[in-house]
């Protein structure tokens, strides 16, 4: 398990690797959103698989310590894993009357937001499609299923809302200097509730490249898990994304059909 573990490390440096190259490269804001949508996820990657490491090698060192302490008695039994899905995440906007019908019927002036969604159980991380909206979009959609097949009984799935601001001067890349970015705090306000050790080394420092955001991890190696990394690296100029909201699911929350959510807003941008 733990080998399988560093060969998820490995391969999501990989990745990294060629998403920083192909963010430095970009020349259309859409390309250079969508390389800094996966450069977050990446590092979301690997720092769920280093706090995985480190879960188990604490489990395994208080394993031995009880069967010292016991002396042969009774083992503790060990709940099995199971399967969750989650599909068809909408998320309503509320603008204000001014703003929804500023430019009907002309040309639209209002700047595109990249909103995506990072879904967060355990070690594992499934990210949805990047969609962008602007003031005529009422709901925000990702229709595809997002599958865990190694959730405890005792699961927390995190839900967490990125946004970045699409304007073209704040996707720059290729060494200059960043744009002035729009933050979310705008787009935030209008949200509706619903909804090996080489290689550890490695990863640290690469992600050591990049400031930690706000939002933890979550799961069973909640407690153990750095801070999520954001794609604000000092190294590289380009889009920003910030957490805009997120909200946790349980085993009580799991059903046939749907069900709404209330959206804890975290944005701090103007």
């Amino acid at each position: 398990q733990d080998a399988g573990l560093q060969a998820r490390i490995e391969r999501e440096m990989r990745v990294r690797e060629g998403a920083c190259r192909l963010l430095a490269a970009c020349s259309r804001a859409e390309q250079a959103l969508d390389a800094a949508r996966s450069l977050l996820v990446c590092d979301a990657r690997v720092l769920a698989c280093m706090a995985e490491l480190q879960r188990r090698q604490e489990a395994q060192v208080l394993r031995r310590a009880q069967r010292r302490s016991s002396d042969g008695g009774p083992q503790e039994r060990v709940s099995c894993t199971g399967t969750v899905a989650i599909t068809d995440i909408r998320i309503p906007l509320m603008w204000k009357d001014t703003q929804h019908f500023k430019n009907k019927g002309g040309v639209a002036e209002s700047p595109r937001h990249a909103v995506f969604c990072l879904l967060r159980l355990g070690s594992e991380i499934v990210d949805t499609e990047m969609v962008l909206v602007d003031r005529s979009v009422t709901d925000v959609c990702f229709e595809a299923p997002a599958v865990f097949r190694e959730a405890s009984p005792a699961f927390r799935l995190r839900v967490e809302v990125y946004s970045c601001c699409a304007a073209e001067e704040s996707c720059r890349v290729g060494g200059g200097a960043a744009g002035t970015q729009v933050g979310p705090r705008g787009l935030a306000g209008r949200i509706s509730g619903s909804l090996g050790r080489s290689a550890g080394r490695r990863a640290r420092a690469a992600l050591d490249t990049s400031p930690r955001g706000d939002a933890g991890a979550s799961g069973t190696a909640a407690a153990t898990s750095p801070p999520v990394t954001t794609v604000s690296s000092v190294s590289l100029s380009g889009p920003k994304y910030q957490l805009l909201a997120h909200t946790s699911l349980t085993l009580d929350d799991v059903q046939d059909g749907f069900r709404t959510h209330d959206l804890t807003i975290t944005a701090t941008g103007e």
